[in-house]
């Protein structure tokens, strides 16, 4: 089942660092099990921002192998029109032409250790959009959902460039879970960017006694309020390591959640947090991080959780878009067609006149 699709598409392909071309590329056609949708909108992710700049997650270094694999189309973040549908994959997703959908954003191999015990999201070969040559992303005017995909149809009711944000948003929830909050706890969150906006949402509904946001910028930490935090704080305007103490008879906050990317948010949470506290980390890291691990073990013995993806959380994600739990509209900031991805690229870098920044490949 599919409309009638073109042989060639528009799309931006990544074939190193820094060099990001919109080029001319063949429409996908699905096989068994397979999806196609026309791209109706695409988020710019600070994963894709290190990808861009050369980060050695993404390119390698003496101790790894880099995880991308160009020539590939990049893009994690999306929503899409289903246009074509291979064998078996309509009852397998129940989607029909014309529906609405997402993909989680990994494609697990299903055969692996982590995915034959349900920790698919830990996948040993570890197929993410937008990076692999088996999972091309959404920075094109269509793109394939392979066999063995996570799926799920977006109620209508959603509109396109809210939809946009149910992945950052299943990320943002599972850091949350990893956090463990119980009620009462004093919840510090370090990033008021799109994922920490979506942490702070996830977090109010676990009922913490104070949830805190930090960021440099005093317009995101406003945002980050209409989506549940009870105060702001500027590291530019005080020191918010006392601060918080303060606010806790001197002990620190219970849960301390980094989304900054940047190294130094590391150590103001480990100084932050209280004895016993649980620390999540969730960004990626440009470059290593150097800390004194004797907070963490002998002086204060802290939970260190890590925390990847958005596993088993997209359902949820997508009943909170659609119940209006966040200030989308605020979010949301740029919205730029696919040629114009450079902007869109040095808009994120930028970071100071935008929160969430998409391309809409069909404009």
């Amino acid at each position: 089942m599919s409309y009638d699709l073109p042989q060639k598409m528009a799309a931006v392909v990544c074939r190193g660092p820094q060099d990001y071309r919109l080029e001319e590329w063949a429409v996908p056609r699905p096989g068994p099990g397979e999806v196609v949708v026309r791209v109706k909108s695409v988020g710019i992710c600070a994963s894709d921002l290190k990808c861009y700049l050369g980060a050695p997650l993404f390119w390698g270094d003496a101790q790894r192998q880099g995880y991308c694999q160009p020539p590939v189309i990049p893009g994690h973040e999306f929503v899409g029109e289903v246009v074509a549908l291979g064998e078996g994959a309509a009852e397998q997703y129940g989607l029909q032409i014309g529906d609405l959908a997402v993909s989680e954003q990994i494609v697990p191999c299903w055969e692996c250790r982590y995915c034959r015990r349900g920790q698919y999201w830990m996948c040993q070969v570890h197929d993410i959009y937008g990076f692999r040559q088996r999972t091309f992303g959404a920075m094109a005017e269509y793109m394939l959902f392979p066999r063995g995909a996570l799926n799920y149809k977006v109620p209508p009711e959603i509109p396109v460039e809210h939809a946009v944000f149910i992945e950052p948003l299943a990320c943002a929830i599972h850091a949350v879970q990893r956090g463990e909050i119980e009620f009462g706890d004093v919840v510090v969150i370090a990033g008021a960017g799109p994922l920490g906006l979506g942490m702070i949402a996830a977090a109010r509904l676990k009922n913490p006694g104070l949830l805190i946001a930090l960021d440099l910028d005093d317009r995101r930490l406003e945002v980050a309020k209409a989506c549940g935090a009870d105060m702001g704080l500027n590291p530019r305007h005080e020191d918010v390591v006392a601060k918080v103490r303060s606010l806790t008879e001197g002990y620190g906050c219970d849960v301390y959640i980094e989304a900054t990317g940047h190294p130094s948010a590391v150590e103001q949470g480990l100084h932050m947090i209280r004895k016993l506290g649980t620390f999540v980390e969730f960004s990626v890291m440009r470059e290593p991080v150097t800390v004194d691990w004797t907070i963490i073990g002998d002086t204060k013995e802290l939970n260190i959780h890590g925390s990847h993806l958005g596993p088993y959380c997209y359902p949820v994600a997508i009943d909170m878009l659609r119940k209006g739990l966040l200030p989308m509209e605020h979010i949301v900031t740029q919205r730029l067609p696919l040629s114009e991805f450079q902007q869109g690229i040095d808009l994120v870098a930028a970071g100071d006149r935008s929160i969430k920044v998409t391309l809409d490949p069909s404009r």
